[in-house]
Formats: C-alpha cells, sequence, structure tokens
C-alpha cells in the first residue's frame, strides 16, 4: 500500500494534488509517484522501491488523513488479480470523509443501483463551502473582474476552475447579484469589500508567526553596511560566469562564512537540548501567488558562486511553480528574507520556528557617509537580525552580526 506521508510535522491531512504515475505502469524507486499539495507547496511523493501501480484509492484533487492509503502498489510481477486480495485485508473505509477513492474497495455488499435522491428544491447557483480547487491564472482571473470564485462551477479536471469559467460567470453574477445571497464581510463602510476565504498556506503563514511571535523571545540586531565593494564584485564577477549571480547568492555566502568565524551561533533551541550543526544550511524567503514560502539552501559553505547560483535558480524557481521536495522546505538555522527590490529601507523580521535567527535585508541607496574625515557618498544597505533569545545571547548574536558585516564590506575573500 501507499499511504499519504505526514509531509509537515504537525500535519493531519493533504491533498492529492495529481498522479504522476498511471494505474497499470511500472515505476523505478525513487520516481515521483504523485504531487501532493500541503499549506506550504506542492511536494511530490517518490516510489521507496520499484514496483507497479496497482490502483488509485484516492482521486486527484481530493483530501486523505496522514497515514491512511491512497493507492494499490504490486511488485514488479504481481498480477493485477492481487489487488482484490490487498483491498480484502484493509480497512479503506475507514479513511477521511473527505477522500474520495476513485473506485470504491469492496469491503461491504451495496445495492445493485442506487436509487436517485429525491430533489427538494433548485438551486440556481451553487455555493462551496469546502476548498475551491482553481488555477493561479484563473485565481488571478477572477480578482481583476470581481468574480465571486464559490459560485462558479468548474469545467476542469475534477471541477477545477480555469479561464473559461472565469469568464462565463463575469456576466451570470451580475444579474445574480439582486437575488442570490452571498457571504461577505461585516460592513464597516458604505465601500464595497468581498470576503475571500483563506488559503491552506495562508492559514499556515498565520498559525506558525503568531506562534512564533508569542513563544519565541525575539531581540533585534541592526548594521547599516557600506555595500559599494559588495556590488562592484558582483558586477565583475557577471562578466565571467555564464550563471548570473545575484545579490541574494553573494549574502548566502556572507552568512555561511559569518558562521564559519562564530560556528557557536550555529544553533537552535530544544526543550531538552541545544542542537548545534556542522553545516549551514539557509532558507530564502520567496514570494509566491499563494503566500511566502522559504525553501532551504543545504551546505551553503560548499558551493562555489556559480554553482550556487545555479542551485538557487532552481530552488527558488521550482519554489515559485510550487514543485519544492518534501526535505527543501524543512531545516536551517536561519532565513534570509530581502525586501530591497520594493524600497523598503529596514524592516524587523519574524523568526520561521525552530530556526535561531532571521536576517532582513534593506535596498541599496546612496547615502552620505563619513570617510577619512570627509563626507562622502555611498551605497548604504541596512541589515537587520532577529535572534531567539532561548538559543543565543545578545553577545553572541553581536558577535555573528560583526562577522558578517566585517566579510559584507570586504568581499574579496569570496575570490581568494
Amino acid at each position: 500500500m501507499m499511504r499519504m506521508p505526514a509531509l509537515l510535522a504537525d500535519a493531519t491531512e493533504a491533498i492529492l494534488s495529481k498522479w504522476l504515475v498511471k494505474e497499470g505502469d511500472e515505476f523505478v524507486e525513487g520516481q515521483p509517484l504523485a504531487e501532493v499539495e500541503t499549506e506550504k507547496a506542492i511536494v511530490e511523493v517518490p516510489a521507496e522501491s520499484a514496483g507497479v501501480l496497482g490502483k488509485y484509492l484516492v482521486a486527484e484533487g481530493k483530501n486523505a488523513q496522514v497515514g491512511l492509503p491512497i493507492a494499490v502498489l504490486l511488485a514488479t510481477g504481481e498480477d493485477a488479480s492481487e489487488i482484490d486480495k490487498l483491498l480484502a485485508g484493509t480497512t479503506i473505509s475507514a479513511a477521511a470523509p473527505t477522500s474520495t477513492p476513485v473506485q470504491a474497495a469492496p469491503v461491504q455488499a451495496a445495492p445493485a443501483q442506487a436509487a436517485p435522491a429525491p430533489i427538494i428544491q433548485a438551486v440556481p447557483t451553487p455555493v462551496r463551502t469546502g476548498r475551491v480547487f482553481i488555477s493561479p491564472i484563473a485565481r488571478k482571473l477572477a480578482r481583476e473582474l470581481g468574480v465571486d470564485i464559490n459560485g462558479v462551477t468548474g469545467t476542469g479536471p475534477e471541477g477545477r476552475l480555469v479561464k473559461a469559467d472565469i469568464y462565463a460567470a463575469q456576466g451570470n453574477q451580475g444579474s445574480q447579484a439582486s437575488s442570490t445571497p452571498r457571504a461577505s464581510a461585516p460592513v464597516i463602510s458604505s465601500n464595497p469589500s468581498e470576503a475571500v476565504p483563506h488559503s491552506r498556506m495562508r492559514k499556515a503563514i498565520a498559525r506558525r508567526l503568531t506562534e512564533s511571535k508569542t513563544t519565541v523571545p525575539h531581540f533585534y540586531l541592526s548594521a547599516a553596511l557600506i555595500a559599494d565593494d559588495f556590488l562592484e564584485l558582483r558586477k565583475k564577477l557577471n562578466e565571467w560566469t555564464s550563471t548570473k549571480v545575484s545579490v541574494t547568492d553573494l549574502i548566502l555566502k556572507t552568512v555561511a562564512a559569518a558562521y564559519a568565524d562564530v560556528p557557536k551561533a550555529n544553533c537552535i533551541w530544544g526543550e531538552e537540548a541545544m542542537q548545534f550543526f556542522n553545516t549551514v544550511d539557509i532558507a530564502v524567503a520567496v514570494a509566491t501567488e499563494n503566500g511566502l514560502i522559504t525553501p532551504v539552501v543545504r551546505g551553503v559553505e560548499k558551493f562555489r558562486l556559480d554553482d550556487l547560483a545555479k542551485s538557487t535558480g532552481d530552488l527558488f524557481g521550482r519554489a515559485r511553480d510550487g514543485k519544492l521536495k518534501q526535505d527543501e522546505i524543512q531545516g536551517g538555522t536561519i532565513s534570509v528574507t530581502n525586501l530591497g527590490m520594493y524600497g523598503t529601507d529596514e524592516f524587523y523580521a519574524i523568526i520561521n520556528p525552530p530556526q535561531s535567527m532571521i536576517l532582513a535585508v534593506g535596498a541599496a541607496k546612496k547615502k552620505p557617509v563619513v570617510k577619512d574625515d570627509q563626507i562622502v557618498p555611498a551605497t548604504i544597505i541596512n541589515f537587520t537580525l532577529s535572534v531567539d533569545h532561548r538559543s543565543i545571547d545578545g553577545a553572541l548574536a553581536a558577535e555573528w552580526l560583526a562577522a558578517f558585516s566585517k566579510r559584507f564590506e570586504n568581499p574579496m575573500w569570496m575570490v581568494v
């Protein structure tokens, strides 16, 4: 049996987004069998060993509880007749109510043909009370056109809403607005408003950050650093490399070097013990259509700059497409979040548990500074470090930020 994996520590269920192997097809060890949607991303679930996918037990787009069967897997050479035997020895009917098997398992007898339920009342526009399955393009279009997706019937796979459904609903909802009641936010003023249901990712972000801010004792350190040499080095590097090195890539290398200078800071808090790490795994905040996700770049200290640029380009691209693997969204001792591209001077970020720190990066701006008793222009970037006081004391955090600052303002160590 293939069971719904526990992709997140506190997850009780997940959505089977897509089957990647057809019924009856063979697969090899490590081959992705399905895509599962968690609160953070769409994660591929690989095969633990080679075999044949005998039968789906959960359809695409349906929920399933963690640990319950979602497919029957056969060993290579086994006959399809084994499927019924395997199902007969299980309790498939105990699956979560929201799970919908592709075909009901033969656990109990059912009437040859169920009588249709009597129609009590025709409802002109069905209103969903559960999750709405909609393509990202269709969701964006619905927001632009002001279409309430809860009252739209999808024509895509498994009832998913597509662009054509939004266009078709645009005219219909205008005529139904006066006769069809719809849920809305409490009226605070005369301005029109719309209640948009929370996505699973948005709920997860709200829960985790509320937990962090209320249970993790934050304190903050900041440094305004001269970035001219740093940015000039990036410019020179990109004249000689085929893969363009980003500012984020150089910051990640600088963070890793600061941990090499201050290894005691490479730790996370545990209820029974402190956990220290020998490699530097850094999470990077990536904005996606559905919310913020923090894929983890592992072993940053071991990368050459060009190889790091290739790795982050692939990782961040798959983060935006919702194609991350399970181990790519877990771990790390620090996060890096950059709002400089929006012109933000500085900000105070919330730590992503169980990590110990998060480094907030502001915009690069020309400002007057004093050099050799002279006021001269320089490019300044503000860095703000949020720290978990349980695992890292103020003096240790200050030592780490000083190491980061020294290497940032003197970046030639990257090429020697």
